[in-house]
């Protein structure tokens, strides 16, 4: 018996094909082509906003209202004609472009995050557009065999023995930390990934670098080590770890029969960029039978530098590594990376069984399956971009990177030197510098205003859409930081925040004092 076919059936079907339409799809993508490629030249020019500023409640309304326009300016079903549907795509893409943060702006010396290769996302596109995940090998057999290359070729350049190691990709640093952070946890602990930490007593302990990312101590709640048992390092002068402090503390706790996670050590810290002596560091764990977790998310691309190389010098005699490829490798968004020197300790992460992912009856399959040792499941395939740019490019373009934001660095630093009006905080190691602006106006106020002055300065600069830049607190005083992450600033552009500064800053003087 034949069904008739309701005319809200065929209405579907109709919407449904328009959606899924190839031909839309390539007449789209070059209209997206044309309109990133303009973007950039635009941006990496130097011209407009580093970040188009709107509060936030006139952004959520204005994306709210696109979505409340999506069924009255095109008709979805009836017209065979692509065009009103490609003029709502593009209106689309440049509203989000013009109310977006501008990385690739030279201006832009802000958070750790990079003005990515602009290649890269073609090949991200590729597996965005074809939805392959990662869980278990078959659903992205090229995904799989991608991460395992990059993971292998960064691993080596880091210094690790080839067949020695294993590794993952993950989503973010913070993910990548608590990964590798379990890991340690079920090695030290025995079987607290099945009994919990309830009858641990005295409760164990993890030590971290006293300036270590706020996800390290996110990680010990998570973990069910408490933020409460997460003991702080001492520094030395340099805001690295203090060697000799570490050995004394993991003496004492040996000594009480402290249960000991692990040491996490920086490579570099955020606040400044301090790089930990990792040899000593590892010297000292290996002593007193301690892991060793590195979180290297912005440093480990140091590897990747003959000359910057000597910053992260041990980094293989950890126990476990994170590397951002987001930050240093200058990667889109995001694509952590996890080593450990024995690869084995990949499956010590998770204890758990799922009949339905992982097969049986093809038991060596697991050394492929990522879903066996990755807190997630479906995975995005994070590496292709990594794998992409370094087939394109080689490992010269990473080092070339590298070495040019962080000579950037130095420069900056010198160009604050020669300014009476500013005082970096100390000589960075890399592309992180930290600074005060002090004009003489600044001596008639108290130490608590001149704080503050720092702090409301860098509102104005961020608002004015000039430059992009971010506030940091130092033993409880107020200064300006910048990351030179975009390969494309220059000498000229950083004197030219030096001279954004100074504008807004006598403005603000001048009316504070009116």
């Amino acid at each position: 018996m034949s069904v008739e076919i309701s005319n809200d059936a065929h209405a579907r079907r109709a919407l449904i094909s328009r959606a899924y339409d190839p031909q839309l799809l390539r007449a789209a993508g070059d209209r997206l082509v044309r309109l990133l490629s303009d973007h950039l030249h635009i941006v990496q020019q130097g011209e407009g906003p580093v970040l188009n500023w709107h509060e936030p409640q006139k952004n959520i309304a204005a994306a709210r209202k696109s979505l409340a326009d999506s069924n009255l300016s095109v008709d979805l079903v009836s017209p065979p004609e692509l065009a009103p549907l490609l003029e709502r795509f593009e209106e689309l893409i440049q509203q989000s472009l013009a109310r977006g943060q501008n990385l690739h702006h030279p201006h832009y010396v802000g958070h750790q995050v990079p003005a990515s290769v602009p290649l890269a996302a073609w090949f991200d596109a590729v597996t965005t557009l074809t939805n392959q995940v990662m869980a278990i090998y078959e659903m992205g057999p090229w995904a799989t065999a991608v991460e395992h290359a990059v993971v292998e070729q960064l691993g080596e350049a880091i210094g690790f023995e080839p067949g020695s190691f294993g590794g993952l990709v993950t989503s973010g640093g913070s993910l990548a930390n608590l990964t590798a952070l379990l890991t340690a946890r079920n090695v030290a602990l025995g079987e607290s990934w099945s009994h919990g930490l309830a009858d641990h007593s005295p409760a164990p302990v993890l030590l971290a670098h006293a300036e270590a990312h706020y996800c390290v101590m996110r990680s010990a709640g998570i973990l069910g080590i408490g933020t409460d048992q997460v003991l702080r390092i001492p520094l030395d002068p340099q805001r690295r770890i203090d060697v000799n402090r570490l050995d004394t503390m993991l003496s004492e706790l040996r000594a009480k029969n402290v249960p000991i996670v692990a040491v996490s050590a920086a490579a570099c810290a955020t606040p400044i960029g301090a790089f930990d002596p990792l040899v000593d560091i590892a010297e000292v764990c290996r002593r007193h039978e301690v892991w060793l977790h590195v979180d290297a998310a912005h440093g480990g691309a140091a590897s990747l530098s003959s000359k910057y190389r000597h910053l992260v010098e041990g980094l293989h005699l950890a126990d476990s590594v994170v590397c951002d490829a987001h930050k240093m490798l200058f990667m889109p968004a995001l694509c952590a990376l996890v080593f450990y020197s024995d690869r084995q300790h990949r499956f010590a992460t998770f204890e758990q069984v799922a009949p339905y992912l992982f097969d049986p009856s093809a038991p060596g399959m697991a050394e492929f399956d990522s879903g066996v040792c990755n807190l997630e499941c479906t995975k995005r395939a994070a590496a292709m971009g990594l794998w992409g740019i370094w087939s394109l490019f080689g490992s010269q373009l990473f080092e070339a990177l590298v070495d040019e934001t962080f000579d950037k660095g130095l420069e900056f630093y010198e160009l604050l030197n020669q300014q009476p009006d500013f005082k970096p905080f100390c000589q960075p190691q890399c592309n992180i510098v930290v600074f005060r602006y002090e004009p003489t106006q600044l001596e008639t106020l108290s130490e608590a205003e001149a704080d503050d002055f720092q702090l409301r300065l860098r509102r104005k600069v961020v608002e004015s859409g000039d430059y992009y830049l971010v506030p940091i607190q130092i033993d409880g005083r107020n200064y300006l930081r910048t990351t030179i992450i975009n390969p494309l600033t220059t000498v000229e552009h950083l004197g030219g925040l030096l001279d954004c500064l100074r504008h807004h800053g006598k403005a603000l003087l001048s009316s504070s004092h009116s």
